[in-house]
């Protein structure tokens, strides 16, 4: 009886190892395809070049191609669905934007929640957002543009590249924090909003740095300020809107994630080759030309990132009663 119980014993904690020994395999195959890195933008923008950057370093690595597959619209929520319904074996990933964090706030009808249902892989880059205005303006520091505002209370127009997006989140938590009255006008991208911008049509805008840098430096706008926590190596003279109102921050994060319930063991192997490649210095290179710093970490410190990004903006969403659109 005892030797039967042994062997019964024996039996079940093989049975229990064996779900663990196939992950670990499973890991160690991976990528057994090419990958697909999913993102809601079309080609071109800065969104498309960090995912080009990062698949071609995977595919370097791994072995496998990873292909870059566009599928805008609806800001960002059909290339998170699509993603979230794919197979969760890590052979389809997303390229993940501040607007991900924040559509369970922006959106009431939306098909999955995009913190339940995804697996935090590895953040990319963090980059400021550039408080820009048209030159025309007589204000040079963020305290004369906010005493200017007061003084012509919805008067002031600035730009976003849509309802929802950060750059339209960073103007309503500058109108919270000061209580200027702005007036949002939301645009069809980023390149229509600068280039209204440009031409006086609008007077402020907080804009990703790859898009504006060189008109800020040609003098076709002026930069008063940069939402980040430190100045910016790329304007290193251009003080932070935190210098001005504290507590004020905002950023222009990338990152990668999986749907739930992907291998852990594939999660890892993916963090770790894309820290890998945020300390190579080449990537740091291309990702300084695009305004961005890497931003290393574990895949639970991007997962815990990104719940703080949700809550942060979900407060000012709810505040100033947003729908995304």
């Amino acid at each position: 009886m005892k030797l039967l119980r042994r062997k019964f014993l024996q039996l079940a904690a093989g049975a229990a190892a064996l779900p663990v020994i196939s992950r670990i395999a499973w890991a160690q195959t991976y990528p057994s395809r090419p990958v697909r890195i999913i993102l809601g933008f079309p080609p071109g923008g800065p969104s498309d070049l960090l995912a080009r950057l990062m698949g071609q370093w995977l595919s370097d690595r791994l072995g496998q191609p990873f292909i870059i597959e566009s599928r805008p619209g609806a800001s960002g929520n059909i290339a998170a669905e699509a993603v979230i319904r794919s197979p969760a074996d890590g052979h389809t990933l997303l390229l993940v934007v501040p607007g991900n964090a924040t559509s369970d706030a922006l959106f009431d009808k939306l098909n999955f929640n995009f913190i339940r249902d995804t697996a935090p892989v590895a953040a990319i880059s963090n980059g400021p957002l550039i408080m820009a205005i048209n030159p025309a303006m007589p204000v040079h520091t963020v305290p004369e543009f906010i005493a200017y505002a007061k003084a012509r209370p919805g008067q002031i127009n600035f730009a976003s590249p849509g309802n929802g997006a950060v750059i339209h989140l960073c103007g309503e938590l500058m109108k919270m924090m000061t209580g200027v009255t702005m007036v949002h006008v939301p645009y069809r991208g980023n390149a229509a909003a600068l280039i209204d911008l440009i031409a006086g049509q609008v007077q402020m805008m907080f804009a990703d740095a790859p898009s504006s840098i060189e008109h800020v430096k040609a003098g076709k706008l002026r930069a008063l300020a940069v939402t980040s926590s430190v100045r910016s190596e790329i304007l290193p003279d251009v003080p932070t809107v935190s210098e001005f109102l504290p507590g004020f921050e905002a950023g222009n994060w990338f990152g990668i994630a999986t749907p739930k319930n992907t291998p852990p063991e594939i999660v890892d192997k993916l963090n770790k080759e894309i820290n890998l490649a945020l300390a190579d210095p080449t990537v740091k290179a291309r990702l300084a030309v695009l305004g961005a710093a890497p931003f290393l970490g574990s895949s639970a410190d991007f997962g815990k990132f990104i719940a703080a990004e949700a809550e942060k903006w979900t407060k000012v969403i709810q505040t100033v009663g947003i729908k995304g659109q």
